[in-house]
């Protein structure tokens, strides 16, 4: 991390390694819930495995032209951006949308290391929204999973009502494929959740603090 500073080629082994670990255990569908992994080489990977695959900017990217707006802004990070993975899928439905693409390569650490709160965090976000609101757009998508976490300090230098967090949009997609193709679980038993990390596991369970709540986590190596 960050995966917005990375290359294609860093980007096809880390995901190439992951999905084929996802093969291992059997699993009906794989969501690629990093939008810099959905611009850079999911149609590199889409092929290769034997489950089903959610790239994010792809799916949501339909949704997002079918809006009543004529200009979009997207803060990504700097691949997500150099790819033009929203502009160029968007457009694929709706050639009259406008899309102005920001990137912000200082935002997913702002919110890995815990710095929202500090007068350098609100100085980064200032400068991008002051530079995004010059296009007068009408939405700005968060095309980040980190992004949504900086909304209060966002709202701060612009109107909340603004932002759009993709993966709503991405969970309402994924969960009427599933049901179109049969493949929901229907015997209502509970299920869990289960992380593997390819880093720092103790880094990740002090982060993941943030948004989840972490009851008990053995660290295996």
């Amino acid at each position: 991390m960050p995966y917005g500073e990375k290359t294609k080629e860093q980007l096809l082994e880390y995901s190439s390694k992951a999905f084929e670990f996802f093969e291992t255990q059997g699993v009906k569908a794989v969501i690629m819930a990093c939008n810099t992994t959905s611009a850079m080489v999911y149609e590199d990977l889409k092929d290769k495995y034997n489950f089903k695959l959610y790239p994010l900017i792809q799916s949501v990217s339909k949704i997002l032209s079918q809006m009543p707006v004529s200009k979009i802004g997207v803060f990504a990070t700097p691949a997500t951006i150099s790819s033009h993975a929203y502009s160029t899928n968007i457009k694929k439905y709706n050639t009259n949308i406008e899309i102005t693409e920001i990137a912000c390569p200082e935002w997913v650490k702002i919110v890995e290391n815990n710095l929202i709160q500090t007068p350098e965090a609100a100085d980064s976000v200032k400068i991008k929204v002051d530079e995004m609101l010059k296009y007068n757009v009408e939405k700005i998508v968060l095309g980040c999973t980190h992004y949504p976490y900086l909304i209060n300090l966002l709202s701060k230098f612009s109107n909340k009502n603004l932002y759009i967090n993709p993966a709503k949009d991405f969970v309402q997609y994924i969960k009427t494929d599933l049901l179109s193709n049969g493949l929901t679980n229907c015997n209502n038993t509970k299920g869990y959740d289960k992380f593997f990390v390819s880093g720092s596991p103790e880094k990740f369970i002090s982060a993941a603090k943030m948004f989840y709540n972490v009851i008990e986590c053995d660290v295996l190596k």
